[in-house]
């Protein structure tokens, strides 16, 4: 394997598999040929035009359209078109993640391939002068990689939560952080991917984030998503992305980000010029 093995893998899309998803002329996402096939006997308001999937509702201001978003995705259950609700709402979008066109339940936006946004966030403490950094494993009861490998911390970005505000809760659910420490974590940057699923689409955004941690800090968990934390040197978690499938598929390209800021990874390695074009496309 290798470290570009994971790239790859975050970008295997088939353009041709998916058509444009246009709401009220303006192109928020891309649906799979066959879900919008259904979506037009379901709906009088979808049609196919131009080789789009258009969303068309009498009313179409911000509230309007959440209503309207609210009982399709109901029709979608009934019909058992969709497998769950999350109840957990997302932005859709195609600027900022505060610039809602409306709003969908999180379990749809691959469905429509609308652009989710998330937060990774690299944990790490110095101790006798070295870097390490804190792992968790994931839940076996997750619907999403269970028992895979995961950052510290990492979570979707919901409607009604600003940046600071999501990334404290999630610091203090799922690895005990309190908002004072969090608040110190720092953005180095955000990290996009386009990635085909059995669903549909994910063109997700991640924002990227350091935490240095008292050398004497240990996680916890307090909302049962991650069932164990491990302190690895910098070179174990190196080997373990380039050897392995371990670690959960996005969470590679930040921690290869972390690595080479750190120098773990560095120009003697034959992939490094390729992985700061990698890197340098999926800031773009």
């Amino acid at each position: 394997m290798s470290y570009l093995h994971h790239f790859k893998h975050c970008n295997l899309y088939q353009a041709e598999h998916f058509r444009p998803f246009v709401v009220n002329g303006s192109a928020v996402g891309s649906v799979k040929h066959a879900f919008a096939d259904s979506l037009s006997t379901v709906s009088a308001d979808f049609s196919l035009q131009h080789d789009a999937l258009h969303w068309n509702p009498a009313a179409n201001d911000f509230n309007s359209l959440n209503l309207s978003m609210q009982q399709l995705t109901d029709t979608l259950l009934e019909k058992k078109l969709l497998g769950y609700r999350l109840g957990e709402l997302f932005a859709v979008t195609n600027g900022q993640p505060d610039q809602a066109l409306f709003l969908m339940d999180r379990a749809l936006v691959p469905y429509f391939g609308v652009r989710a946004f998330g937060q990774h966030l690299n944990g790490y403490v110095r101790r006798k002068g070295e870097i390490k950094l804190w792992m968790g494993r994931r839940s076996q009861t997750k619907r999403h990689a269970p028992g895979k490998l995961d950052h510290l911390v990492a979570g979707g970005l919901p409607w009604g939560l600003s940046l600071p505000q999501n990334l404290a809760k999630e610091c203090w659910e799922e690895a005990g952080i309190p908002p004072e420490l969090a608040a110190q974590a720092r953005l180095t940057g955000t990290l996009s991917y386009r990635r085909e699923t059995e669903l549909g689409l994910k063109p997700d955004t991640l924002y990227c984030y350091d935490l240095e941690l008292p050398p004497d800090f240990i996680p916890h968990c307090t909302d049962g998503e991650v069932e164990s934390f491990e302190l690895w040197p910098l070179h174990k978690v190196a080997q373990r992305i380039h050897d392995s499938d371990d670690i959960k598929l996005n969470c590679n390209l930040v921690m290869i980000d972390f690595l080479i800021r750190h120098g773990v990874i560095n120009a003697m390695d034959t992939e490094y010029a390729e992985l700061i074009n990698q890197l340098n496309a999926a800031r773009a």
